[in-house]
């Protein structure tokens, strides 16, 4: 079973952001019982979530409501558009270069400044030097912020002129034949997935809740790709790329069980929360897949 406190990021990200991005705790509760999350186990990583900044509650009447503080949305935002980006995009031929001298008197912001450089996609190239073909200036100057680290960083924008290709420079800076073989696992899987699925629900035997569970977990695995995909541009990437075929067929799978999904997941919302906060322009079965 997934991680409390991760499964509930999925439900915020692919569901509740569209819906006013706030939610009354016992809807959450019963959302996540579907996959086997306790009331308590929910109520701890919620606590824990508005501890860590990424959720804040509001009280209406008796009722505890949830949403995501701007640290939160933040976050949310760029997962979504990093997960829903269906295409590799086109390179500018320039290197983003960070680099970085923390004291060890601040040993425990370096480590958490690797763990989110990594998340953002930068690529360790050696010691204190990380790199991105794709331009994050602006997730380099929120983490500086975050962490208060203006005197010891430096960004630059740069060209590579050799004596190496760009493209050693990737295998340099990330473990590609690692993140390769998790895709082709992934593809492995969920192909099966989707022809069983594809087929149960043309006859009618799935109900809108297992969709809900099916397109959530989709989601759920698929995200953890945005921790080990730094999602390079194609003139970098290997000419037979299995995050291609993964991305593709997880657009079908999605679109599959969008809609039924999205029903029952709106049955349970509409009891204690406003549906009418519900994004004009959001539609399940059109999902604001991202083509770069």
């Amino acid at each position: 079973m997934s991680n409390t406190q991760s499964m509930i990021f999925t439900i915020y990200g692919d569901y509740i952001r569209h819906y006013g991005n706030k939610i009354w705790i016992g809807s959450l509760i019963r959302l996540l019982k579907e996959f086997g999350h306790n009331e308590q186990a929910v109520r701890v990583a919620v606590s824990r979530m508005m501890k860590l900044g990424w959720v804040q509650s509001e009280k209406q009447g008796n009722k505890s409501y949830y949403f995501l503080t701007d640290r939160g949305e933040k976050r949310i935002e760029e997962a979504a558009r990093r997960i829903y980006q269906v295409q590799p995009h086109e390179w500018d031929g320039k290197w983003r270069m960070l680099m970085y001298t923390i004291p060890e008197e601040k040993r425990h912001i370096r480590d958490e400044l690797r763990n989110e450089l990594m998340w953002s996609g930068f690529g360790s190239f050696s010691n204190g030097c990380w790199i991105s073909p794709n331009d994050l200036a602006i997730e380099a100057r929120l983490l500086v912020q975050k962490y208060d680290i203006d005197d010891y960083v430096d960004y630059f924008l740069v060209e590579y002129r050799g004596p190496h290709s760009d493209k050693a420079l990737v295998e340099r800076s990330w473990p590609l034949e690692k993140i390769e073989a998790k895709y082709e696992e992934f593809v492995s899987a969920y192909s099966k997935k989707y022809i069983i699925h594809e087929s149960m629900i043309d006859e009618g035997r799935m109900t809108d809740a297992e969709c809900f569970v099916e397109r959530t977990n989709l989601v759920h695995e698929y995200r953890k790709f945005l921790f080990d995909d730094p999602g390079l541009p194609k003139e970098l990437l290997p000419d037979m790329w299995s995050g291609t075929h993964a991305t593709l067929l997880f657009e079908k799978y999605y679109k599959l069980l969008a809609e039924p999904a999205s029903r029952f997941f709106e049955e349970v919302f509409a009891k204690d929360n406003d549906l009418g906060r519900k994004d004009k322009g959001y539609d399940a079965n059109e999902h604001p897949f991202i083509i770069s």
